[in-house]
């Protein structure tokens, strides 16, 4: 596992819940070359004194250096915990995601919220319709077939469709390849609700079509 150093009097945004590790603050970061050059690799995060302080995911091609997964130092990055972050976020949404309009793309997962940061998941369509998810950082683009199982369990969507942002991929070093993870791929044009008013719009792209 990869261990990042933080510079002394760096380590106070974490401490005040800034889950996300800048560049600048980083003063080392040690470990194997081929997990420092992957993005998303899980690392220790420690106080130039080596006192642990959080879990994160790391990446050596993003300005944002690193991303935190836990401050807790007993709880693991593993399956278990993609699967129970993934859970949680779906039943915090229950009632709105139950009651909502089946013709609006309502949120599913908001990414540091939830705990998986740079995931954003949204619904259409109601439970038999699409998942929209976009993998916005390393860390849960390496988490991704677990997050899409979980998905899958979770919500009982049989419908999965990756949407990428290809500025938001290339800041990350990761390639955008939007595609179906699960099911079927959405039609290109479906009727989407935005307040009061019914747009056309391609929801693998989120391209609204002119009235």
């Amino acid at each position: 596992m990869l261990i990042i150093t933080i510079k002394q009097g760096k380590e106070k945004g974490l401490l005040s819940d800034d889950p996300w590790i800048y560049v600048s603050a980083v003063e080392k970061v040690e470990g194997k070359p081929q997990e420092r050059n992957r993005p998303g690799a899980t690392a220790i995060v420690q106080t130039s004194s080596r006192q642990f302080l959080a879990r994160a995911a790391y990446n050596a091609k993003s300005q944002i250096a690193a991303r935190v997964w836990t401050l807790r130092e007993d709880e693991p990055v593993d399956h278990a915990m993609i699967k129970r972050r993934v859970q949680d976020a779906v039943l915090r949404r229950a009632d709105a995601l139950r009651s909502a309009d089946p013709q609006a793309l309502v949120q599913v997962i908001d990414g540091e919220k939830d705990g998986l940061p740079g995931l954003l998941v949204h619904r259409y369509g109601g439970a038999a319709g699409y998942l929209i998810c976009q993998f916005n950082a390393g860390g849960v683009e390496l988490w991704k077939v677990p997050i899409v199982q979980a998905l899958l369990n979770a919500t009982g969507c049989p419908n999965i469709y990756e949407r990428c942002d290809p500025p938001v991929r290339s800041g990350e070093g990761l390639p955008a390849s939007p595609r179906s993870l699960a099911g079927d791929e959405p039609p290109q044009r479906l009727m989407v609700r935005d307040g009061s008013r019914l747009l056309a719009m391609d929801i693998r792209t989120g391209f609204a079509y002119p009235r």
